[in-house]
C-alpha cells in the first residue's frame, strides 16, 4: 500500500520492526537467545509474527526489521514462514537503542524506496487486538506527517499504569479527527500520578510507536544528535550484504550513543503530534498482562499448558514441559519451565528483573541465555 500524500504523489510507507528487546520481566520463558518477541506467548504465532502480518495489513511495501545478530536464523526462519521473505533484516553488531536502529533503518528505506520514504516504527514484541482499527491510525499518521513532522500513536489508557510512558495531548489539529499536538512527554509516574491522568483525560499511553518521513528524520537527528547520525550513516555505508542479512559496520555502531527515539529527537522537537489508537494495544510487558490478556475461567484462572487447577482464582499457571497442579490460591503467577519454576504474586511480577539480575550476579549465565529445552 502506497499512501497518497499531500501533492498527490505516492509516498511509499516503510514498516520498521525493531527486535532488539530482552523481555526480561517474562523470564523464565523469555531469555536471551530466544527474546519474548521470538515466542507464541498468546497464540500459535510469535510477537513478532504477529506484528509482521500487522505491517503488511498497513503497507504492501516490505518490511526492514531491525535485530541482534544472535537471533538472525530465528528471526529469518520467522519472517520465511509468515511470508514476509522480501523483508530485509539488518544486523545490530550490539545494542544501541532505539534511535540508531531507526537511524540506520532510515539510510535503507531511503535507498531502496526514495526520498518520499515514511517510516512505520513498531517495537516487535507488542499485542494490538484490533487491527483494521490500527490500520485506520497508520493511514491518518502517514496523512498527518506528510514531509515535515512526527507522528506518535497515543494509546487510550485504560488503567493507571505505573510501568508505561504518557503523552500528554495539546491542542487539537483541525482535519484529523483524534489528532492533536504533543504537549509533553511523561516518564513513567507514580501510582497517584498515573490515576490523574486517567481522570484528566488528556494523557495517553507512549506505546513506542512512531512514524517519521525519512528524509526529515535523519536531518534532525544529523542537528540534535551529530555523533549517532555520522555513526549510525558510517555503520549502514560500510555494512557486508549478502542474500540474507545487511551486517551493519561493527566498530561504526558501537560507537553510536546509545538513546532512545523519544530523549533524542521526539522531546527535543516542536510541533510533534499524536494520533489516537483504541485498538486493544498492550506491550506484554510482564506476566500480569499475559494474565490480562489471556482466556481465563470463571474463576479468572488462564491456563496454559499440562494444569490442574482446583479451587484457584485470578492466576496465570503455565506448563510447558511438565504439569503443574494448584490448589486454592489466589493471585498468583507459576509459570514451569524445562529448568526453571517462577512463583510470585501477581503484584510482584515487575521484580522478575530482579531475580535476573541475582542470576546474572551469581554467574549463572545459562539459566539467561539458553532457551530451556525438554530433559
Amino acid at each position: 500500500m502506497s499512501f497518497e500524500s499531500s501533492g498527490g504523489n505516492p509516498t511509499p510507507l516503510v514498516p520498521v520492526i525493531l527486535s532488539g528487546g530482552s523481555g526480561t520481566r517474562l523470564w523464565p520463558l523469555s531469555r536471551e537467545q530466544m527474546p519474548k518477541q521470538l515466542l507464541p506467548l498468546l497464540g500459535k504465532q510469535s510477537l513478532l509474527q504477529d506484528t509482521l502480518q500487522r505491517a503488511k495489513a498497513v503497507s504492501s511495501t516490505p518490511a526492514l526489521l531491525v535485530c541482534n545478530s544472535g537471533h538472525r536464523f530465528q528471526v529469518a526462519e520467522q519472517l520465511r514462514s509468515s511470508g514476509c521473505d522480501a523483508a530485509t533484516i539488518l544486523l545490530e553488531p550490539v545494542g544501541r537503542n532505539t534511535a540508531p536502529a531507526i537511524a540506520v533503518a532510515a539510510h535503507e528505506a531511503l535507498q531502496q524506496h526514495g526520498s518520499a520514504a515514511q517510516l512505520l516504527v513498531l517495537p516487535a514484541d507488542h499485542v494490538i487486538v484490533d487491527t483494521e482499527a490500527f490500520v485506520r491510525a497508520a493511514k491518518q499518521a502517514s496523512e498527518l506527517a506528510g514531509d515535515h513532522r512526527a507522528v506518535a500513536f497515543g494509546i487510550r489508557a485504560t488503567r493507571p499504569e505505573t510501568g508505561f510512558g504518557y503523552l500528554e495531548s495539546g491542542e487539537a489539529i483541525a482535519g484529523f479527527a483524534g489528532a492533536a499536538e504533543i504537549a509533553a512527554f511523561v516518564e513513567k509516574p507514580d501510582l497517584e500520578r498515573a490515576e490523574t491522568f486517567i481522570a484528566g483525560g488528556r494523557h495517553y499511553w507512549n506505546g513506542g510507536m512512531f512514524l517519521f518521513p525519512a528524509r526529515w528524520l535523519l536531518d534532525q537527528l544529523a542537528v540534535l544528535e551529530p555523533e549517532m547520525a555520522a555513526s549510525a550513516r558510517a555503520a549502514w555505508s560500510n555494512a557486508d550484504r549478502d542474500a540474507d542479512f545487511v551486517r551493519l559496520d561493527a566498530t561504526a555502531f558501537q560507537g553510536s550513543p546509545s538513546n532512545s527515539i523519544d530523549h533524542a529527537l521526539m522531546e527535543r522537537i516542536d510541533g510533534s503530534a499524536m494520533v489516537t489508537l483504541d485498538a486493544g494495544w498492550d506491550d506484554v510487558g510482564s506476566f500480569t498482562a499475559l494474565w490480562q490478556l489471556g482466556s481465563a475461567d470463571d474463576d479468572g484462572v488462564v491456563k496454559v499448558g499440562d494444569i490442574l487447577s482446583d479451587g484457584n482464582h485470578d492466576c496465570y499457571l503455565r506448563a510447558d514441559h511438565r504439569l503443574v497442579a494448584a490448589l486454592g490460591v489466589r493471585d498468583l503467577i507459576v509459570v514451569e519451565t524445562a529448568d526453571a519454576v517462577l512463583v510470585a504474586h501477581r503484584n510482584a511480577v515487575q521484580d522478575v528483573k530482579r531475580v535476573v539480575e541475582t542470576l546474572r550476579a551469581e554467574g549463572r549465565t545459562a539459566l539467561l541465555r539458553d532457551s530451556p529445552t525438554a530433559g
